[in-house]
């Protein structure tokens, strides 16, 4: 049974008594990609589907922070004591438990991979999320202390927890290699995208948007961060060794020195049909996936890949890497290569583009596919997992609940 036939299973049940529940909300206030959007999406999908809930969302400051939709929903808890203003990593790492047991929560959820020291001495339950473990499986791509860090705070936290969240099926698999977990405590719920990838917008705003950005008729499309284990050479490589003259956008955060030996490569090679726009504004980016001939994501290695999805959501054909979470994020309906074969991702692009019946049907099998990622969708399955926790001290059975 799918993830969501599971979810929509039982139609003459019980609804749910109210819960309350807090989040670490760092991310979803200051990150503007990755496990922000993860963050955003997640919170605005509970609290307009769920409505009749208490969330809470801890975070170490408010000032110059995000703004989401409907915040009226949310009630923002921040540190009060004057130490804790100034040394905020403090209180998001032990102390913010005085703070979740003053707001008496059934439930905190943790939305990046770690807890508060000292969760599991208080009454309230709790949820971490576990994206990827990316820094164990390739730790050259980062620093050395950082690594160590994000491990540290992962293990505790799959340790004090009531029940983990893996976002697909790779990282759930990776949890019980790497560190020797239980896969009864693991529950997979798949992200979904921000819901301005699933409107429809005017001819108007794509004409303005095309304009401001100046970009060409057609073009393919990478989204991503620059940087090594994304992979964007393998796409500018591809396009040179297959002759492929439709224009690349590339829209990402740079890093460097991967960024220098991108260029290198565009510049030694004289390809100019490599463009980067700069940054785009939120609002505009599904506009720009849904103009786009085709998305290539050839990455070596996600958690789960969002930029996948969102290009699904708006009708754009998808590239991308065989094996690990990609065939869970791409579905039947996308095109998957070696990410380490230039060839093959040449080859996949030639396909897609010289082909409206292929492109067509990568469409269509893309939409239904994604169905499965719409908000209501992932945050009945959260919901159902929040009951699932508190059933074991609470006198009801989730079985009997409608969500």
């Amino acid at each position: 049974m799918t993830m969501l036939s599971a979810i929509q299973a039982g139609n003459d049940q019980e609804k749910p008594p109210s819960i309350s529940i807090g989040f670490d909300a760092k991310r979803a206030f200051f990150n503007y990609s990755g496990l922000g959007n993860y963050s955003r999406n997640l919170l605005m999908a509970l609290a307009k589907n769920y409505p009749g809930n208490k969330f809470c969302l801890f975070t170490p400051k408010t000032k110059n922070r995000l703004i989401m939709d409907n915040e009226e929903q949310f009630v923002l808890v921040e540190p009060v004591a004057a130490i804790f203003k100034l040394f905020n990593p403090l209180w998001r790492r032990k102390y913010i438990t005085n703070d979740i047991i003053r707001q008496k929560l059934d439930i905190f959820h943790g939305l990046s991979q770690e807890l508060p020291l000292g969760i599991e001495k208080t009454k309230t339950k709790s949820i971490v999320t576990v994206h990827d473990l990316i820094f164990v499986r390739f730790p050259q791509f980062y620093n050395w202390i950082d690594a160590k860090i994000y491990l540290r705070k992962l293990i505790h936290a799959c340790r004090v927890s009531d029940r983990i969240i893996a976002i697909s099926q790779q990282t759930k698999d990776d949890l019980v290699e790497y560190l020797n977990l239980s896969p009864w405590k693991i529950s997979v719920i798949y992200q979904g995208c921000n819901s301005h990838f699933w409107n429809t917008y005017s001819e108007e705003f794509r004409s303005e948007v095309r304009s401001k950005y100046k970009l060409p008729a057609r073009y393919l499309l990478y989204v991503g961060t620059v940087e090594k284990r994304k992979n964007l050479l393998g796409i500018v490589k591809a396009m040179h060794i297959s002759n492929i003259n439709i224009p690349l956008i590339v829209i990402g955060r740079k890093i460097d020195p991967y960024f220098r030996e991108v260029l290198n490569y565009i510049n030694v090679h004289r390809l100019n049909n490599i463009i980067f726009p700069g940054q785009i504004l939120n609002h505009e980016l599904p506009v720009i996936y849904q103009n786009a001939e085709c998305f290539i994501y050839p990455s070596f290695f996600e958690g789960f890949g969002i930029p996948v999805l969102e290009a699904m959501v708006s009708g754009t054909p998808v590239i991308t890497s065989k094996g690990g979470c990609f065939e869970e994020a791409g579905g039947p309906g996308s095109l998957y290569v070696d990410p380490y074969s230039a060839e093959q991702i040449g080859q996949a692009i030639l396909k897609v583009t010289e082909s409206k019946e292929i492109r067509d049907k990568m469409i269509t099998m893309g939409a239904d596919y994604a169905e499965n990622f719409k908000d209501e969708v992932i945050a009945r399955a959260y919901m159902k997992e929040y009951h699932s926790v508190l059933q074991k001290q609470g006198n009801y059975k989730t079985e009997n609940m409608k969500f």
